[in-house]
């Protein structure tokens, strides 16, 4: 049997995305308010800057993958208009239903549909931006799930990884304590539950760095690959480009 990591804990990759989906259940409900109180709002700027590199045009066809409660969907349904398209994806069912009510209250009718993105159901070149925000880091296979977000891009298409990174090291110890100290209180006190934020705090440690996300990106078939650190390295934007 094959094995992998779920934080810091080692267990069978058969089982990771079944422990993943109880964490997400667990917190989908509070998932936008504890976004703002973990970040104190900083990731409505790193999803704002994803939004400007994305650079969409109206007529652009978009897949969000682990779109959630459907921030970046909603900003490119914007931007591509009437003639584009917008699929909203996640593999929670109940984070894929709080994003879909989300966006069905401010009057935007998506496609939006519950997929693995190790497996994702379409076909080659169908879309010109493929997107992943804070979802790569869960995944078991993300050289898969790398690969199959290349394979659906037509040549040229890019793939925008936003996900948390390897912080700038003098920044690292207190980085470390609030992530492990405080985070798990607030999680607690907010959404009851402190082992789900505990595990997040866990998944950003085991997660690729800049430099080895870049390399996987690569071998997944991207030419080109750059890599936009934000806030001193907390979190990171990879922008792959298909050959």
């Amino acid at each position: 049997m094959s094995s992998t990591h779920f934080g810091f804990e080692t267990v069978d990759e058969t089982q990771k995305a079944g422990r993943v989906r109880g964490v997400f259940d667990s917190v989908a409900s509070r998932y936008d308010v504890m976004n703002d109180l973990m970040s104190m709002g900083m990731h409505r700027a790193w999803k704002a800057y994803t939004v400007a590199v994305a650079n969409l045009r109206p007529g652009d066809r978009v897949l969000d993958i682990a779109g959630g409660t459907g921030d970046l969907a909603r900003a490119f349904a914007r931007k591509v208009g009437e003639t584009g398209m917008v699929v909203h994806t996640d593999i929670n069912e109940a984070m894929l239903r709080q994003g879909r009510n989300r966006l069905l209250d401010e009057g935007l009718v998506l496609p939006t549909n519950l997929c693995d993105a190790e497996k994702l159901p379409y076909k080659d070149a169908s879309f010109d931006l493929v997107s992943v925000a804070f979802g790569l880091r869960n995944m078991t296979h993300k050289d898969q799930a790398l690969a199959e977000m290349c394979r659906v891009l037509r040549p040229g298409g890019r793939l925008l990884v936003l996900e948390f990174s390897k912080v700038a090291a003098p920044l690292q110890k207190p980085y470390d304590w609030y992530s492990f100290k405080v985070l798990p209180q607030i999680g607690k006190l907010v959404a009851g539950d402190a082992d789900s934020y505990r595990y997040l705090a866990e998944s950003i440690r085991m997660h690729p760095g800049q430099a080895e996300l870049k390399a996987m990106m690569k071998t997944a078939g991207f030419g080109h690959v750059d890599v936009h650190n934000l806030s001193a390295g907390v979190v990171a934007l990879h922008v792959g480009i298909k050959c």
